[in-house]
């Protein structure tokens, strides 16, 4: 339904909160790109320099990332996340990796203890999803399949304070990750992850703790295939 109202900063501030809305939803998930000005124009009913004025906010606050030439595409998913995505940008990769360590250690260990059976299928389910992209080749695709995977494991904790945080910290983790893997996907780079998922499943909280902070950046283990 075409958003009305007689004042120009009310009608900016129902699309900031419309857009908001389809990002923190999921509808606009991490790394999509958003429809075009014309095609925001056209849903949403309102002028050109509205959804401009309400996508520059966005922008400013950090949610959305406006490309030249490109498009617009989701870089947070909530102000607070883009906050982190700046204030984390030039941090050193080895204390990222660090943090990352030990927010999966802690959600991992309390995967094991407190995961659903049907938890467990859709962590079983994203592993193959991530061993699929690996096998592409295609390094954003695995990027963002094993950040899904680790998504998932977290959500299993059941420590909604640690999932919003891991949340709000998902594009550093991304990011990093992403420079970690680089353009192509080298051998060397395999990080194995069924080990992690057979402790979840088996209740083991301290190995799934283990498997867990061994596989953040640098830490490379075993290519499938190459073992024996």
């Amino acid at each position: 339904m075409p958003l009305t109202s007689p004042h120009r900063s009310a009608l900016a501030d129902q699309v900031i909160a419309q857009l908001r809305a389809q990002i923190t939803s999921g509808e606009w998930p991490m790394g999509s790109r958003i429809p075009t000005e014309p095609e925001l124009v056209e849903q949403l009913g309102v002028a050109r320099n509205t959804v401009r004025e309400a996508v520059r906010a966005l922008a400013h606050n950090g949610l959305l990332d406006i490309r030249q030439g490109s498009g617009t595409y989701v870089v947070a998913t909530s102000e607070l996340a883009g906050v982190m995505n700046r204030r984390f940008a030039a941090a050193e990769p080895g204390h990222v990796a660090e943090l990352r360590s030990a927010l999966e250690a802690s959600a991992a260990r309390l995967a094991a203890e407190r995961r659903t059976p049907q938890e467990l299928r859709q962590i079983d389910a994203l592993l193959e999803r991530r061993e699929r992209a690996w096998e592409s080749g295609a390094a954003e695709t695995f990027v963002e399949a094993d950040a899904n995977l680790h998504t998932a494991i977290v959500s299993a904790s059941h420590n909604e304070v640690l999932a919003e945080i891991y949340a709000d910290l998902g594009g550093v983790l991304r990011n990093f990750l992403r420079a970690d893997v680089g353009e192509e996907l080298r051998p060397e780079g395999y990080m194995d992850h069924a080990r992690l998922v057979e402790a979840i499943r088996a209740g083991d909280a301290d190995r799934a703790a283990a498997e867990a902070s061994a596989h953040p950046f640098g830490c490379r283990l075993t290519v499938p295939g190459a073992e024996g």
